[in-house]
This record gives structure tokens, C-alpha cells and sequence, in this order.
């Protein structure tokens, strides 16, 4: 690429001038400006649409076909956050290798000819383990995080310096003739300011100015930040953004998240947002001046590791994306926004330079013309969300669907409607693994966690007459222990036949033992940040010792001040007494407590080519704290390989060392919210709309990226904390099972099998078709010719398959005037 320098027709503090770049494959621009409407390259205007790809969330051998895939679907820019806690774990200890090489990353989306926007933060929430800060920060003296402190704005501005220099250095920002056309700085700040009061405004002013002190040459971003200063850029966060105004009138209207779907946490159901409901918010964003929209996510991925933030925000982060967890298309969703794609930029001209005319049909129907004086396109929408609106235009009739926006060329044809799909449907299923019969092939050994003799004595390395927020151990582990000593004699107050043990926990997992024996556990529910343990125990006459494990699952990740929620046990923690009417309380917490930080396991690397003292006879099952460990052949072939561990409880995998994330499947999702029917689009959006997965194992399956694999023997390592059957485990891979083809009249009906041949059709109808897939119906009205024998002799056989849905194929139908057909197909995959 050629490098090129900016020459701005607007102050200065119009930076925003450059957004618009990442439409173009190959950056020599040599003059840009803009008119708070559109871009100007060149003498050319743009529109652009981006997607989010997190690149930790996958792995540098995915990165390719992810970039690849999403610029098939439309997409002109990859976004991404950047992870400063990933990056810089210890102070000035950093580490940009394999899955956190930013500067590679950043380099693939540059090589497939697509744009980047760096979303530095570096605060980034994301459902990320403390929002992406280091905990080692809450840590030094001083400090107060994301507030106008000395402290954490000098630690801030070393990362966003560095950060900036790395990416400088490699010549990347668009300045440079790289990539990078947006940056931002901090993130979401508006939503939480007010509880910072003068120093939270004083602090987004030295955002501003720090970052604006780079020269970065391209501009900088804020979102959800109303009062932005200038010269950064305003922008809107949501599930629809189409009444967002930036608040400068010379900056475009950009939204940078819009929710795809949503995130999932342990105990949580599984989110669907329908593919006509995201195109009708990206088609009225567009339709109101919109210039830049960014899908949050374009490909979710996975929580590798110890990374999910929450608590409780499960391994898993697919948020139902364009691109599932695994790379592959999620179909219709990824093809339907790829039609729009395709038709938005098609009207890319006039979009950016004709007049505006709005009209109002009344009852929530509205249209938009943008027109030039070479032609007009229009924009139909009706925001009634149960009824279908008839309108008349230039004397010519159209309907328009309940929560659908048509877009017509030249304000006549009907190019494309939101609610209309005409993309196939892929039901993904898991193949059993072909290279050995699982899970009867899996040899197990195992080994018990060893709970030393440091924490059987209540002794540790580290003590203190009080209990610790577990953050102070810089979280380099889930777990921390808290133990103590103390005397008891039958003589004293709370001795008596009914005492029990209370501890005030946070909303983490808890395992206690009394005098060496385990009593039990306790966790709590998504979003509960503390719970009361308490149970009857019997105790000694003289010494007696309580040691207490506590266990995170991810760390607060967003709220006002999310970093001063307390982690572990803040206690207190009481014996309690009870004699008659009489309760007696006897409190520890100010006792000499001893902490110890991990687990031996951990600390001499089981999981990763341990091979000493694993034994294979007497496999203990359902039984705390174990280790297992077994060897597999990887699946055949290049599918995408996840991992069933039902049966087991909670715990971390390792796949040859490669730690793919927490499990826990022991944990069932809510029973209620679920419907067995369709999922219907018309109406706003939210995350409990449309959810699966009612009364089943919130995540059973987990993802093994190919690169983790080896040719020949591989090792599986799990850590059973709760306790669970490891003789169900199995590797399979992920396929497209069924097909279902959907086409409107007139439109071409595709289906396809992912490079496996179509082997049967399960049914096919042209007419007024109700269901959807997996449960098609004909209707009151249909062709008369055998839809079904013509499809199969056309399709079966075939890797991918493509029919004009239209009564020259199939014949008259038997329909009234205004009835919506469309050829529907459900076709299975070999």
C-alpha cells in the first residue's frame, strides 16, 4: 500500500474526515473531507460496514477465513478491542504471542484488503475478565480506576502509548498508508460518569487530550460518550440506533456495536435475535443518514482460558453472530445481511449525495427518498409490529410487511424487504469422531489434587488478622485459600449441641472444610455478587481449624466503579451458637487468617506433559478435586472439532496444554422462558425475546481449535472440581446436517452443504408456506406440479443446488391476489 498524507477541507478538529477509507482495497488517497453526512475520498462519498473480531477470542490459524468470510459478506472493516490485562498480565511484563499477536492480526485483515478500526479502550468490558484492565492495578497504592487519579491515567496512557508505538512502528495507521482508519479511547464511560461526578468529567477531558497527544493521524472515537469532546467522535451502542444524533452536526453517524445476538452466562439461556430483526435496524440506521455501523460481533468466538468476565459469563462467546463460535456461517443470518450489504452499497451514490425527502404515511408506516437527477431510491418502513401496511406511491401499490423496511430502486422495484429471507437455513450437527470409536477409545488415568499439608495444618505462606479481597493476589489463579486456627472449649458462650458455620461469601464458588473433612459448597446465580453460606458443624473441644476455598468464574467486567466489588470472602465469618431461644455469635474474621494462591495441580503443570504418579486402576467417579487425563486421535478431515464433557461437573480442559476454558456443565439452564414456537422478529429486540435451551446443560460443548491438534496421539487433561463421569467424554466434529432453502416469488431459491453433496429432500413447497425449519407446512394454497420430485431430481446429489421460485417452474398456484409465496425447501446433507 502507498503511503499518502490527509489533506482536510474542514478545521482541523474534523478529524473524523478519514472514516471511510476501509471501503477502498488499496489506500492512496490523497485528499479527504466530509459534511457531517458523508465521506469524501477522492471526490468520492461512502458508506461503510464493519464487523467485530475479537482475536483472542480464536486463534491466529482461524484469523484468515474469519477475515476472508466476512468480506464475502459485505463487510468493509474488521473491528477489535485490545485486551489490556491479556497483554500485560505482570507490570511492564508483556506478551503478544500466538492468539495475542495484535500486529499480526491487524496485518491479515490488511492482506484480504479490508479496514481496521482499533478500539484500544483500554477499558473494553466485553464480557472480558475485568473489563480488560489488570487486576495488578486495583493493587497499587493510590489508585482509583477510570476516574481523574494520577495513578491509573499514568498506567493508562504507558499502555495506549505502547500500544500506539507497536502499531506506528509497523506503519499500520492509514496515515502510514496502513489499515487503521478509527481508534478509540476508553469505552462506554457515558453510561457510568455520573457516578464519578467532576472527576469522571475531568477524566474523559484527559482521554481526550492524551489521545489526541499520539498524532495518530487518524481520528479517535468515543461511544455512549454524549459529551465527548471535541475532536473525538461520538457514536451509539445498542440494539438500534437509528434515532442517534452525534453531537457535533459536521460528524458522521456512526454506530459501533450493534448487538447481534447477546452473551450467555452459566445458568443463562441460550439468546436469538433474528436475522430480519438485525436488517431492519441496520436498514433504518442507513435510511436515517447513518454512515459507519459496526456488528458487535461479526464472529464471537470463545472465552479461551481463564478470559470470561462476568462472573458467570459462560466459555462460550458465539452471541449468536454472522460467524458462529467455530468459523462457520450462521446461516440465514450471515446471508441475509449480505443481500443488504450488497443493495446499500449499490445505492452507495445516492445515498451520499442525493436530497432528502420524508414522508409519513401515518400509523408508524414512513418512507425515505433519497434522489438525485439521475434517479431516486426509497426507503419503506413500517414499524407496526403486528399489522402489514398497503401504501400507495407515485401510484403504485406496495406492501410492506409488520417491522420491515423495503428499499426500492428507483422508487419502484422492490430490491429488498427485512423481513423477506432469502437465504438458506443451516441446522448444524455433530459428527461422532471417525478415527476412533469414542468415547469407549478413551483409556482414562487419574490423580487426586493435592490439598498439602499447608492447608490440612490451616497454615499458609501469607497471613493476616483479616480477610482479603482475593483480587490481591493479582488474579494468576481461580483460587485462593483462606484458613485459620482457633481454640474452642466447651465452657465457652457459642459451645452448644446446634452450632453451624456462616460465612458472607462473595457471588463466586465457596468450598469449605471444618477440621480437614469437606462440609460443602455454594455458588450463586448471574449478577448475585454476595450469598450467606451457612451449615451445621460439629467442632472440637480445643483446637479446631476452618479452611476455606474460594473459586472465581471471572471477575466483575462493567458497571460504576465494577472494580471495587468485593471478590472471595469478605466475611464475616461466625460460629453460631444456638441454645433454646438464645443465639450465640463468635466471630473469626479478625482471627490470624493464612492464604494460600492455586492449587498444586496447577502449580506443577498436570495438564501439561505430567506423566508421573497418574494412576489408571479404581477411576474415581463423582468424587471433588481430581485429575484425569486420556490421549485421542483428532477427528478426520478440516471441521471445526468441539468437545462433549456432559457428565462431567465444573472445571478447565487442556488440549495438549492448550487451556480451551472453564466447564460446567453440571449446570443446568433456567427452566422457564423457552417457546416451542418460531421466534417472531416483529418488535423490539431484547435479550430475553428469543432464547433455547431451557432446562439443559447451560454449555455441553466446548471448542478445540484444529490448530490445538496434532497428527497422531493427542492429550485431553481435565480438572474435576465438583465432581463428575468422565467415561461420556467425546470429540466430534461440526457440520451442516439440513439445509433449509427459503425463497420469495421471484427470487432464486439456493441451498448448499458446505462442500458435502445434498442426499435427500425432506420437503419442498411453493405457496403460502408456514413453519420453519425442521417443522415446514403447506399452506391453504400452492402450485399444482409435484414440487418435492422436481426438487429432488434437480438438487439431490448435488453440493449446491439453485431454483427461480416463480409459477414458470412450478406452476399456477391456487393462491389470492396478495398472498406472499415463496419456495421453501428442506433438504438433508450427506
Amino acid at each position: 500500500m502507498t503511503s499518502f498524507k490527509f489533506h482536510c477541507l474542514l478545521p482541523s478538529y474534523k478529524l473524523c474526515l478519514v472514516l471511510l477509507l476501509c471501503f477502498f482495497n488499496t489506500i492512496n488517497a490523497t485528499e479527504v473531507s466530509h459534511d457531517g453526512r458523508a465521506i469524501t475520498i477522492d471526490g468520492q462519498r461512502h458508506i461503510i460496514i464493519s464487523g467485530s473480531i475479537h482475536y483472542p477470542r480464536s486463534t491466529a490459524e482461524m484469523w484468515p477465513d474469519l477475515i476472508r468470510k466476512a468480506k464475502e459478506g459485505g463487510v468493509d472493516a474488521i473491528e477489535t478491542y485490545v485486551f489490556w490485562n491479556a497483554h500485560e498480565p505482570l507490570p511492564r511484563k508483556y506478551d503478544f504471542s500466538g492468539n495475542l499477536d495484535l500486529i499480526r492480526f491487524i496485518k491479515t485483515i490488511q492482506s484480504e484488503g479490508l479496514y481496521a478500526v482499533l478500539r484500544i479502550g483500554p477499558y473494553v468490558c466485553a464480557e472480558w475478565n475485568y473489563g480488560g484492565l489488570p487486576v495488578w492495578l486495583h493493587n497499587m497504592p493510590g489508585i482509583e480506576l477510570r476516574t481523574a487519579n494520577t495513578v491509573f491515567m499514568n498506567e493508562m496512557q504507558n499502555f495506549t502509548t505502547k500500544i500506539v508505538n507497536m502499531v506506528k512502528e509497523e506503519n499500520l495507521f492509514a496515515a502510514q498508508g496502513g489499515p487503521i482508519i478509527l481508534a478509540q479511547i476508553e469505552n462506554e464511560y457515558g453510561n457510568v460518569i455520573s457516578s464519578y461526578g467532576a472527576a469522571g468529567k475531568a477524566y474523559i477531558d484527559w482521554c481526550a487530550n492524551m489521545a489526541n497527544s499520539l498524532d495518530i493521524g487518524v481520528p479517535w472515537i468515543m461511544c455512549q460518550q454524549p459529551d465527548a469532546p471535541q475532536p473525538m467522535i461520538n457514536t451509539c451502542n445498542g440494539w438500534y440506533c437509528d434515532n442517534f444524533t452525534p453531537n457535533n452536526p459536521n460528524s458522521p453517524k456512526m454506530w459501533t456495536e450493534n448487538w447481534t445476538g447477546w452473551f450467555k452466562n452459566w445458568g443463562g439461556l441460550d439468546p436469538k435475535r433474528t436475522a430480519e430483526d438485525v436488517a431492519f435496524a441496520v436498514a433504518r440506521f442507513f435510511q436515517s443518514g447513518g454512515t459507519f455501523q459496526n456488528y458487535y460481533m461479526y464472529h464471537g468466538g470463545t472465552n479461551f482460558g481463564r478470559t470470561a468476565g462476568g462472573p458467570y459469563i459462560t466459555t462460550s462467546y458465539d452471541y449468536d453472530a454472522p460467524l458462529d463460535e467455530y468459523g462457520n456461517l450462521n446461516q440465514p443470518k450471515y446471508g441475509h445481511l449480505k443481500e443488504l450489504h450488497d443493495v446499500l452499497h449499490s445505492m452507495e451514490h445516492i445515498l451520499t449525495h442525493g436530497n432528502i425527502t420524508n414522508i409519513n404515511f401515518g400509523n408508524s408506516v414512513s418512507g425515505t427518498i433519497y434522489a438525485t437527477t439521475n434517479g431516486q431510491s426509497c426507503f419503506f418502513v413500517n414499524a407496526n409490529t403486528t399489522t402489514d401496511a398497503d401504501i400507495v406511491y407515485e401510484g403504485n401499490h406496495y406492501n410492506i410487511p409488520a417491522w420491515s423496511v423495503s428499499i426500492l430502486r428507483n422508487c419502484k422495484q422492490e430490491i429488498y424487504n427485512t423481513a423477506k429471507v432469502n437465504t438458506e437455513s443451516w441446522v448444524m450437527k455433530k459428527q461422532c469422531n471417525e478415527a476412533e470409536s469414542e468415547p469407549e477409545a478413551l483409556k482414562w488415568v487419574w490423580r487426586r489434587e493435592l490439598i498439602d499439608d499447608l492447608a490440612l495444618r490451616g497454615t499458609g505462606r501469607v497471613s493476616a488478622k483479616k480477610l482479603i479481597d482475593q483480587k490481591v493476589a493479582n488474579d494468576v489463579s481461580d483460587y485462593l485459600w483462606y484458613m485459620t486456627n482457633f481454640y474452642l472449649t466447651k465452657n465457652d458462650p457459642v459451645w452448644s449441641d446446634d452450632m453451624s458455620l456462616r460465612v458472607n461469601a462473595t457471588g463466586q464458588v465457596l468450598h469449605v472444610y471444618v477440621n480437614g473433612d469437606y462440609l460443602s459448597d455454594q455458588s450463586a446465580t448471574y449478577g448475585v455478587f454476595n450469598y450467606v453460606f451457612e451449615k451445621k458443624i460439629k467442632l472440637n473441644p480445643g483446637p479446631n481449624k476452618i479452611i476455606l476455598l474460594s473459586a472465581t468464574i471471572g471477575l466483575q467486567n462493567y458497571g460504576p466503579k465494577f472494580d471495587l466489588i468485593q471478590t472471595g470472602v469478605p466475611g464475616p465469618v461466625q460460629i453460631i451458637g444456638k441454645k433454646g431461644d438464645e443465639t450465640i455469635i463468635k466471630d473469626l474474621s479478625t482471627k490470624k487468617w493464612y492464604y494460600k494462591v492455586g492449587l498444586d495441580g496447577f502449580d506443577n503443570k498436570f495438564f501439561s506433559g505430567n506423566t508421573s504418579e497418574w494412576r489408571a486402576d479404581d477411576l474415581p467417579i463423582s468424587q471433588r478435586m481430581i485429575w484425569y487425563k486420556t490421549t485421542f486421535k483428532a477427528p478426520l478431515g478440516n471441521e471445526p472439532v468441539s468437545l462433549d464433557l456432559e457428565g462431567l461437573g465444573k472445571g478447565v480442559a487442556w488440549v495438549n496444554g492448550n487451556n480451551i476454558g472453564r466447564y460446567w456443565p453440571s449446570y443446568i439452564a433456567q427452566e422457564t422462558g423457552c417457546s416451542n414456537e418460531a421466534c417472531d422478529y416483529r418488535g423490539p429486540y431484547n435479550n430475553t425475546k428469543c432464547v433455547t435451551n431451557c432446562g439443559k446443560p447451560t454449555q455441553k460443548w466446548y471448542h478445540v481449535p484444529r490448530s490445538f491438534l496434532v497428527n497422531g496421539e493427542n492429550e485431553l487433561v481435565l480438572f474435576e472440581e465438583y465432581g463428575g463421569n468422565p467415561l461420556s467424554v467425546n470429540f466430534q466434529t461440526v457440520r451442516v446436517g439440513r439445509t433449509c432453502g427459503n425463497a420469495y416469488e421471484n427470487k432464486t431459491m439456493e441451498i448448499s452443504c458446505q462442500n458435502r453433496s445434498i442426499s435427500s429432500i425432506r420437503f419442498a413447497s411453493f405457496g403460502d408456506v408456514k413453519g420453519s425449519c425442521g417443522s415446514f407446512r403447506k399452506g391453504s394454497c400452492q402450485a399444482k406440479n409435484d414440487v418435492i420430485s422436481f426438487i429432488q431430481k434437480e438438487c439431490v446429489g448435488k453440493e449446491v443446488c439453485s431454483i427461480e421460485a416463480n409459477e414458470g417452474v412450478f406452476g399456477s398456484t391456487n393462491c389470492d391476489l396478495g398472498v406472499r409465496k415463496r419456495l421453501v425447501v428442506e433438504a438433508v446433507c450427506a
